[in-house]
């Protein structure tokens, strides 16, 4: 079983800490992140929907949604999800404080047009870029990496002097897209590892890895600094 503790305004899992989630008023899975109120969007996909790509999502969420909300949408999907097979508690665990947030996530496919309507497109692992180019080559081509990929290519300079944050995603996404053959990125040895079926210590590691990926993609797009890399 995991310690979940609430510590103001995180919660801590382990050795890790998160930030609550937004209230469900202003939160839908998967409606959310591609709904028309978001002019941009971030996809993340996995193989099935119910680990990775939801907590990257959700995390990912979160740091976008404090003071002055950046208005972009982040949802997830799975290349090879059972439609409507809820997130696991402990996955949501790491989302929710403690009678929090009463929504229960469910997994989608991943498919072409949630490919071809995103603007970046974050897999788990390589399969998952691979499956989304696959679906939609022209669209997804220049804005599909791996979570910890695009996290490593991300520049300080790369959005220097754009203050809207639509606007600061696609110059990171260009940026990226350009250094991604000039930089050596660690191909598999950056993937997240599926921790279905494993136990709470390797939940929590594959927690660690995805939050760390997420905290400086999200720092980026607030105009934040992004030095170093994921560990």
């Amino acid at each position: 079983m995991a310690l979940v503790m609430v510590q103001g305004n995180r919660i801590k899992a382990g050795n890790h800490a998160f930030f609550p989630p937004i209230s469900s008023s202003r939160l839908n899975w998967h409606t959310d992140g591609m709904s028309e109120q978001f002019r941009t969007s971030v996809l993340m996909v996995c193989t099935g929907n119910l680990y990775r790509s939801p907590l990257a999502a959700g995390l990912l969420r979160q740091r976008l949604a404090g003071p002055g909300r950046v208005p972009i949408g982040v949802t997830s999907a799975g290349t090879a999800a059972v439609p409507g097979t809820p997130v696991p508690a402990a996955v949501m665990a790491f989302l929710q404080p403690q009678g929090g947030d009463p929504t229960k996530p469910v997994a989608r496919r991943l498919t072409t047009e949630l490919v071809e309507r995103a603007d970046l497109v974050l897999g788990a692992a390589v399969e998952h870029r691979e499956a989304a180019v696959r679906l939609a080559p022209a669209r997804a081509l220049p804005r599909a990496f791996t979570l910890r990929e695009f996290a490593r290519l991300l520049r300080q300079e790369d959005a220097a002097g754009i203050a809207d944050p639509t606007a600061r995603l696609t110059a990171l996404v260009r940026a990226a897209a350009a250094r991604r053959g000039s930089v050596r990125v660690a191909g598999a040895e950056e993937d997240v590892a599926d921790p279905v079926g494993s136990d709470q210590s390797v939940l929590r590691a594959c927690a660690a890895r995805i939050e760390d990926a997420v905290e400086r993609i999200a720092r980026a797009m607030l105009g934040g600094q992004v030095n170093g890399a994921p560990d």
